[in-house]
């Protein structure tokens, strides 16, 4: 299993838009074969910063995906990031 997870830093005034164009790229990411999980949300203490979560099945799945990058919009809007993927080999169930 994949894990990627981080943070990305924009202009806090510029946040809810970036979020909301981030939609159709989550949505996407969610119909790929491999992905399990996929969200892109607002952190709820720092006003300039957007938490990253992913899991997918399999390296490839991502790497699919990736492809496609964001946006030449979304990435100038980037200030500052830090994700990291992360392999996973073994989970436990907490539910």
């Amino acid at each position: 299993m994949i894990i990627v997870s981080g943070f990305l830093r924009v202009d806090p005034d510029e946040r809810a838009s970036y979020l909301e164009g981030c939609r159709q790229v989550v949505r996407a990411a969610r119909a790929s074969d491999g992905c399990i999980d996929f969200h892109i949300s607002a952190d709820p203490i720092e006003a300039d910063r957007i938490n990253i979560f992913e899991q997918w099945e399999y390296t490839e799945a991502v790497e699919t995906f990736r492809g496609s990058g964001p946006s030449d919009d979304q990435q100038s809007a980037i200030l500052d990031a830090k994700v990291m993927q992360h392999e996973v080999t073994g989970s436990t169930s907490l539910t």
